[in-house]
């Protein structure tokens, strides 16, 4: 869930070098659980009403639209502050590696190229995320959602952009990237082929092999 800047954690790779790019919700990681209990802190801290299940069905777009659904307006900015500063005690430890997550991206290391994580998620806690499970990327962007992303991938030269949400289809489009979606997050198989994505799996067990057939075209 994004915040407003971003930053990239290593240098672009060289032109013609495999990149591929990963979501980070819902497609590398299952954030459900550690956002859950984060949104329950922050309705324990400002005794606002808040349906945390909701919240996590409908994970992808950027930490403000939600929290506009709950808050008014003039609170959303420091609502959104204060859920960050929460995020590394509440959030990390409880959400899980999504099946497949490690072996697709060691997937991209066995073929030589570098896996990218492109997220809406406040960079440095999608990065705690990446360490605590173990799960290794070969740089992070975040705060970029939907079209942004694009910028991301284009400036890391990645030619594959994995996603479950429609958004992430977006993503890879506007970068003129292959999109591949995982239908693991809120949206669909239909949904997903609808925005137009190149091809749709199951969940990333699915994606080692899919990428070793790609890459003999």
């Amino acid at each position: 869930m994004a915040s407003t800047a971003s930053t990239a954690s290593a240098r672009p790779t060289d032109p013609g070098v495999l990149t591929v790019g990963f979501d980070l919700d819902m497609t590398l990681i299952d954030s459900r659980p550690g956002i859950r209990t984060c949104f329950e802190a922050l309705v324990a801290r400002t005794g606002t009403y808040v349906d945390c299940d909701l919240v996590v069905s409908r994970l992808g777009p950027p930490l403000e639209e939600e929290l506009a659904h709950w808050f008014p307006a003039e609170r959303v900015a420091a609502m959104g502050d204060l859920y960050r500063e929460m995020y590394p005690e509440h959030a990390i430890t409880g959400s899980l590696a999504m099946p497949g997550a490690r072996e697709a991206i060691a997937a991209v290391h066995e073929a030589g190229g570098r896996a990218l994580v492109v997220t809406a998620k406040y960079e440095p806690n999608a990065k705690l995320h990446l360490e605590h499970l173990r799960i290794d990327a070969d740089a992070v962007v975040g705060s970029l959602w939907a079209e942004e992303k694009a910028r991301a991938l284009r400036e890391y030269g990645a030619s594959v952009y994995v996603g479950d949400h429609t958004g992430d289809v977006r993503g890879a489009r506007t970068a003129g990237a292959y999109s591949v979606a995982v239908a693991t997050g809120p949206c669909d198989e239909a949904e997903l082929r609808g925005a137009g994505a190149d091809v749709v799996l199951t969940d990333l067990t699915r994606f080692p092999a899919w990428l070793a057939e790609h890459s003999r075209r």
